[in-house]
């Protein structure tokens, strides 16, 4: 026997633990790629959309409701928006959850 019974276990025993925590590693990893990072970058993404909020653009608030805004109150977080026909509400902003992108008309001939 070269090699002592104690000495093949310590070595064993250092590995182990380490093993034991690589899957955990790689559990965090692919919920960092998979789950945390998408929803940043769609959170800054909403953010950028809500500051760049301008007069005449179509929102969708988280109610449901279609809107037009018609005014943004600067250092406010409220925006009023024209739900109907002089009707105007005032929002908060973050209650706006899509501004919706004008649909190009189709102007190719039908052939």
């Amino acid at each position: 026997m070269l090699i002592t019974p104690a000495y093949a276990q310590d070595v064993a025993g250092l590995l182990g633990g380490a093993t034991q925590f690589l899957p955990l590693v790689l559990i965090f990893g692919v919920f960092y790629f998979l789950l945390i990072r998408p929803q940043q970058t769609r959170a800054k993404q909403m953010k950028a959309m809500l500051l760049a909020l301008r007069r005449g653009d179509r929102v969708v608030t988280a109610g449901g409701i279609l809107a037009t805004v018609q005014r943004v109150k600067d250092g406010s977080d409220e925006v009023e928006v024209d739900i109907a026909p002089n009707v105007r509400v005032t929002v908060i902003r973050d209650t706006i959850t899509t501004v919706l992108k004008p649909v190009a008309a189709n102007d190719a001939k039908a052939s």
